[in-house]
């Protein structure tokens, strides 16, 4: 290969190649996220652009807004242990003096506030607004009436991230104009294909989870039958998308023993999930290492499945994209 006069080698980039990210939806499977930002910390790297659903849009709203992976772990592990209680109390209080004291469970059903669940667990520097962020999100939210994904990129982020997150059953659906908004999840759970084309590379990590092995035989409760169905959604819409659409790397996590509402076991979660951290640390060395851009994209993504059927892309509505 040929060197240029100052010793170096042609056709190696001048700058390090850009890269998007895409965190998944998977409810605390999606608490393994942190461990793939601690990645990009440890490699001194910061994506141009992030794309998130639900659990997703949270850890990329925090990145996003400026903290680090460190701070982002110790405030996760501040608000599971010591505020985990007060959610718990206030998902089963059922009272109506304590509905109208906290305003947090809507009086005619037992679904907790996403808006105010958030505004509880979410750390004071989460940027207010999305232009105050230091990289540019996108959220993934599901619109009940049209049954369209709804993504937005301006306007208040906190609203944003609650609509994303609003899981039927455990949270009451988010209102945004004439738009009555759902967990993200049950449209476009990896959001990979938000941010395709927009940097030189794009990551995704999918912690949607395969099938699980339980520790028990025993008959699941309708509130876990109805949480899991999403998660049997999601890992569907992901599968299929694969067969279409790849990103240049894509990490799948082995969080598959754990349920989604699993917040409890962050530990386990972070340990299960850290072969899939070292996995996306020597991708993105070997990306960042690459001689040319063309180089990047084939030895990375050779693992994943081969399009299998052509599928045409749905209509997706956008709230706050210019």
């Amino acid at each position: 290969m040929s060197k240029s006069a100052d010793g170096k080698t042609a056709g190696r980039p001048v700058k390090a190649p850009t890269i998007a990210l895409a965190l998944g939806g998977g409810g605390a499977r999606g608490l393994s996220h942190i461990l793939m930002l601690e990645v990009f910390d440890e490699l001194g790297i910061k994506p141009k652009l992030i794309a998130g659903t639900s659990i997703g849009a949270i850890f990329g709203a925090a990145y996003a807004s400026g903290l680090s992976a460190a701070e982002i772990r110790a405030i996760t592990e501040d608000a599971l242990r010591q505020r985990f209680d007060i959610v718990r109390q206030l998902f089963l209080a059922r009272s109506d003096p304590v509905q109208k004291m906290l305003g947090l469970v809507p009086r005619r059903s037992s679904l907790l506030k996403p808006e105010a669940l958030l505004e509880l667990v979410m750390p004071s520097r989460l940027a207010k607004d999305f232009a105050q962020l230091d990289i540019p999100l996108r959220v993934v939210a599901s619109d009940f009436f049209t049954q369209e994904q709804v993504v937005f990129s301006r306007g208040a982020l906190l609203p944003a991230i609650a609509a994303s997150m609003a899981l039927p059953v455990i949270f009451s659906p988010v209102l945004s104009g004439e738009h009555v908004l759902m967990d993200g999840g049950l449209v476009n759970p990896l959001p990979f294909d938000l941010v395709m084309g927009e940097a030189d590379v794009t990551v995704a990590i999918d912690v949607s989870g395969a099938k699980r092995v339980p520790e028990d035989k025993s008959t699941p409760g309708a509130i876990e039958a109805i949480v899991a169905s999403s998660q049997i959604l999601q890992h569907s819409i992901v599968r299929e998308k694969l067969k279409w659409l790849q990103p240049h790397i894509y990490i799948n996590v082995a969080v598959d023993a754990f349920h989604v509402l699993d917040f409890r076991k962050l530990d386990r979660i972070l340990e299960a999930a850290q072969p899939a951290k070292d996995a996306l640390r020597q991708k993105l060395k070997r990306v960042l290492g690459a001689e040319t851009l063309a180089a990047v994209a084939a030895p990375v993504a050779a693992a994943l499945p081969q399009p299998e059927a052509s599928v045409k892309r749905g209509r997706k509505r956008r709230l706050g994209r210019s």
